[in-house]
């Protein structure tokens, strides 16, 4: 059996070999930046554990594609970036403050190209199911992104909108790095579909924790600053959640102007006071909690034995933090 000490070194032997060298530099250096500035890898992570589950040896047949997931999301992340004008990734500048919007978009679309390639290397047998979820999930993320940016122009969206959004920009590729390595590893279609639902469960559960992560966490360890969604107003779950409980003092607390980095301080806590007055930070704990729960359900269905189900529930606990 696959351990996860060995999925963990395949990882990253296989990104420490992928090599965007071509020429021109200004068109390849933001995705060797991009590659090299990690990240948690949890969708190729997830796609060989899924692999695993039905497998003893991991070959080029699921390495390749494994990479081609994660270089499709940050070809995302690139494009995302742009869009919402964020300065950093990781705790790094981004790819369009160093190299400038269009340099950042193209980057992005010849990583878009360079996923499909990795993707394509999937066995014959199975190639034609690989595409056909790879071209459908690719589609939804888009999809996701755009209802993201329609929301901001929207004062108010439901959270039931909310979860439809969060599930196409971010669960649906989760599920799908899980789909794919089950398919690839020969599973039954009754499996890969459990195991699609265990990501797409787990991909909510992990929107919700950075949510929360961008309101109550560690900026060190987020990578970013606390408090944007705060301070540019975008819809999070938090927020949405807080609305629902009191429309009026979220409305006055959202309002607060964040032209000096003094104003933004009193934006966040202001904001935040409300969240923890109204509970709001421990309900979306408790959604977490929920929602990870309901992936394992779709984990213990698979029936492969205690073993292979740790591995899958391992894997959950590690990605939203959970210690037992």
């Amino acid at each position: 059996m696959i351990s996860e000490i060995q999925i963990d070194e395949s990882i990253k032997q296989l990104f420490s070999e992928i090599s965007f060298s071509r020429k021109p530099e200004g068109l390849y250096d933001p995705l060797r930046y991009m590659i090299d500035g990690g990240g948690k890898r949890l969708r190729p992570r997830l796609c060989l554990t899924a692999y695993a589950l039905f497998n003893d040896e991991l070959t080029d047949e699921i390495l390749q594609p494994a990479a081609g997931l994660e270089v499709f999301h940050t070809f995302t992340l690139i494009h995302d970036d742009i869009m919402d004008k964020s300065p950093l990734r990781r705790g790094n500048p981004t790819v369009w403050t160093k190299w400038g919007e269009d340099g950042a978009i193209l980057s992005g679309d010849v990583m878009c190209i360079d996923s499909y390639r990795r993707i394509a290397q999937a066995p014959e047998d199975v190639l034609g199911k690989v595409l056909k979820l790879f071209n459908h999930t690719a589609a939804q993320v888009c999809e996701g992104q755009q209802y993201d940016m329609d929301f901001e122009k929207i004062e108010k969206v439901p959270m039931n909108q909310y979860m439809m959004m969060i599930g196409l920009k971010t669960a649906v590729l989760i599920a799908c790095a899980a789909k794919m390595g089950a398919l690839i590893g020969g599973a039954s279609d009754e499996d890969a579909g459990n195991l699609y639902r265990y990501g797409y469960a787990l991909g909510l559960a992990f929107q919700i924790a950075d949510d929360w992560l961008d309101a109550f966490g560690n900026e060190k360890i987020f990578g970013k600053p606390i408090g944007g969604d705060i301070i540019n107003n975008k819809k999070c779950w938090l927020t949405i959640k807080a609305t629902e409980l009191d429309e009026e003092a979220m409305d006055i607390a959202m309002a607060m102007p964040v032209e000096t980095e003094e104003q933004k301080t009193a934006k966040i806590k202001a904001v935040k006071d409300i969240y923890v007055r109204l509970g709001v930070d421990k309900m979306a704990e408790e959604e977490i909690v929920r929602l990870t729960d309901e992936a394992l359900q779709y984990a213990e269905s698979l029936d492969l034995g205690n073993v292979r189900f740790e591995m899958l529930k391992r894997f959950a606990d590690k990605l939203i933090g959970r210690k037992n």
